[in-house]
């Protein structure tokens, strides 16, 4: 087995090969496997090309080469134009020629089937033997804009003058690589880098992203997404790029059914896996935007102030002018949809701008329509930038934009804009020479309301922090270590973590005798019956010995009519307990990224009202405390109209303590929930749970 390939190797390997062989390149200019040589030859590249083809001794002017062992020197990288069953051999040729880094246009592998699957394992494993990396299978390539490499068949490169920037794209999608560096493009976007994963059977799109954090070109990198692969190689990238102050961008569709089988609790049901991605994104600072030209759009926003601005309320407050209200109010709209609120300037500030020769009014919308000259709307934006009434500015700029760009459009450019305030500008007409203006200036601009929006609210999120590193955890020698846990044994591991449970004991069907003190709940107790309700098998209100006889006989009735090869354990008695509010606190060990909680509305309703709030786990006491404050149902414990206040110190303890699941050694802990959690004004307890192993 040869040594695997350095990160420094890998990268220089990846995006500035000295010489690449194009394997399986062909002299028809009418088929992609003759683009990624014309590409090059068309935009400079200064490196070695040796195209390979058995059947052409010359290629475009160029020598073409029948095998790679009659290449006159070494590769870096080899990009891989053949048939599917033509591959696996040539992985071998590419590295006994050098190449670090082999990217495979062909498909066939993965993305098709069982018999795919199983020639792209043969093929990883091969490269893992000889030391190389793979990119895709399924890949339309990937470029250095800076230097001419265009390994890719995508056609977006046909363009007379590459646009080159800060931007890098990382896309598990290859047409979408190219759609969106052509609408980024038009906009006068430039980037740097773009990369195709395909079916990323080897190198992932963490393992690109750590690469583009050193790569000094790249300002900004932008993601999109269909799935997460190696969440942990993932979020450590994301860190990298976080500690550099690179911003990441990601738009990602659609909703993976990997693992719904496990979704199986109510916290399954709540938080499917895209919230969960959402809790990893949010949790490891990438910017996931909701409407595609956002991602590209945002990225001036995100370079200029992700880092520097002073911490905000929550809603953030916008401070709005405009030359056209019926434009500005498109944006105000979709603010308040958002989560954001357009603010009126105060009295104070109206007064300062009246003495400095403007009249404004204390509206939510400073229309400047008919009352501005150029220099009175820079002059009121420079003072805006350095309110603390406001965390942004947004301009709404009308016609003036498209036919007077001196009016309101030169004066954004020309103002003086400290890095601590966000400004946005909002563009009503199609304006494409003054986007222009803007993007050259470094000034977030938009075309639409909603991507305006969607940006200022993205950017304004708050900030979370990675998950904090636990000691290891051990798991209760007295509970299985598989399967589904009983209620009973589902108390003891929550004990163990530090969560208060109710009073509470197992008693026997032959002598269901108990010294939990009346009143009383009585349970079935089964490992076959998690939804003990829906079988009859809870009674609650039981007040003395006749009345839990009878309710233990009643119970054991219903539960062998429910199930009636269910196991019953005995029964569980458990103290009444009175409660503010009920709270579901769920854990789960997403397929995709890895441990995750949730708090919300707990009880029966809990499916009928989705109010939750999720994080990686485990979290932070601050982090709980922030899930709690974004629970709605919660202000009914923090003196709403009077009402009596909960215990929310010990409710953030509690999901603290529940969140420590993700620390646990010794099983596979799939999921777990307390539902419901009772929130009383001076302790939290759970009074139900479950808790699900795997093998």
């Amino acid at each position: 087995m040869n040594n695997p390939v350095s990160a420094v190797d890998f990268a220089q390997a990846l995006f500035s090969p000295r010489a690449i062989a194009l394997v399986g390149a062909s002299g028809n200019l009418q088929k992609n496997t003759a683009r990624p040589m014309r590409f090059m030859r068309k935009h400079g590249f200064q490196g070695k090309i040796y195209p390979i083809n058995r059947t052409q001794s010359e290629i475009m002017g160029e020598p073409a080469y029948a095998d790679l062992a009659d290449l006159p020197g070494p590769i870096d990288h080899a990009f891989v134009m053949v048939a599917s069953d033509l591959v696996l051999p040539l992985i071998d040729s590419c590295a006994k020629a050098g190449a670090k880094v082999i990217t495979i246009y062909s498909d066939g592998f993965g993305e098709t089937g069982p018999e795919g699957m199983a020639a792209q394992d043969a093929l990883i494993a091969r490269a893992k033997q000889l030391g190389v990396r793979i990119i895709g299978p399924n890949s339309i390539g990937l470029a250095d804009l800076h230097s001419g490499m265009i390994l890719s068949v995508n056609a977006a490169f046909e363009t007379e003058k590459l646009v080159t920037g800060g931007l890098s794209l990382v896309s598990q999608s290859g047409s979408m690589m190219g759609s969106l560096m052509a609408r980024a493009n038009a906009r006068g976007f430039g980037f740097a880098k773009s990369v195709s994963v395909g079916n990323e059977s080897d190198v992932t799109v963490g393992e690109v992203i750590d690469a583009l954090v050193d790569d000094a070109q790249t300002k900004v990198i932008l993601l999109f997404l269909e799935t997460i692969r190696d969440s942990p190689t993932l979020a450590r990238a994301l860190e990298r790029a976080r500690a550099h102050n690179k911003p990441v961008i990601a738009y990602k569709i659609g909703r993976s059914e990997q693992g719904d089988a496990l979704a199986q609790s109510h916290t399954g049901a709540l938080a499917g896996n895209d919230v969960a991605v959402d809790a990893f994104l949010r949790a490891h600072g990438v910017l996931r935007v909701r409407n595609l030209e956002t991602l590209f759009e945002i990225a001036p926003l995100a370079q200029r102030y992700l880092g520097k601005t002073a911490p905000h309320p929550h809603p953030a407050r916008v401070a709005v002018i405009t030359t056209t209200g019926g434009g500005a109010a498109t944006v105000v709209d979709n603010l308040g949809l958002m989560g954001m609120v357009a603010v009126a300037p105060p009295p104070a500030f109206v007064a300062q701008m009246a003495q400095r020769g403007m009249k404004i009014r204390e509206t939510t919308i400073i229309d400047l329509t008919l009352a501005a000259t150029s220099a009175q709307y820079k002059d009121l934006l420079e003072q805006l930038l350095r309110t603390d009434w406001c965390d942004a500015v947004l301009s709404v700029v009308g016609s003036s934009a498209q036919f007077h760009p001196e009016l309101a459009v030169k004066p954004l450019v020309e103002s003086d804009k400290p890095d601590t305030k966000p400004l946005a500008v909002f563009l009503a007409p199609e304006a494409m020479a003054s986007l222009g203006l803007l993007q050259q200036a470094g000034i977030p601009a938009f075309r639409t309301p909603e991507s305006c929006a969607d940006a200022l609210s993205v950017f304004f999120q708050p900030r979370i922090s990675a998950p904090p590193t636990l000691p290891a955890i051990s798991w209760p020698a007295s509970c299985p270590q598989q399967g589904l846990l009983t209620e009973f044994e589902a108390a003891q591991v929550f004990k163990t973590l530090g969560v208060n449970t109710a009073q509470a004991q197992l008693v026997s069907s032959e002598k269901p005798a108990h010294s939990v003190p009346y009143p009383v709940v009585v349970k079935v107790s089964s490992r076959d019956i998690p939804h003990k309700t829906e079988a009859g098998g809870v009674k609650v209100g039981i007040h003395n010995t006749a009345d839990f006889e009878a309710a233990v006989q009643e119970i054991g009735r219903n539960a062998k009519a429910y199930a009636p090869q269910a196991r019953i354990d005995g029964f569980l008695v458990q103290a009444m307990e009175s409660r503010l509010i009920e709270l579901i606190l769920g854990y789960r060990n997403d397929p995709l990224v890895g441990p995750t909680i949730i708090l919300g509305a707990g009880g029966i309703t809990a499916e009928l009202s989705p109010d939750f709030a999720i994080r990686r786990a485990p979290v932070t006491l601050e982090q709980a405390h922030a899930m709690i404050d974004e629970v709605r149902v919660t202000k009914l414990i923090k003196g709403f109209r009077g009402l009596p206040k909960g215990d929310c110190e010990a409710l953030a303890q509690a999901v603290v303590a529940f969140s420590k699941l993700a620390a646990v050694t010794g099983v596979n802990v799939l999921e777990a929930e307390i539902n419901p959690l009772f929130v009383q004004s001076n302790k939290v307890l759970a009074v139900d749970g479950l808790v699900r192993l795997g093998d």
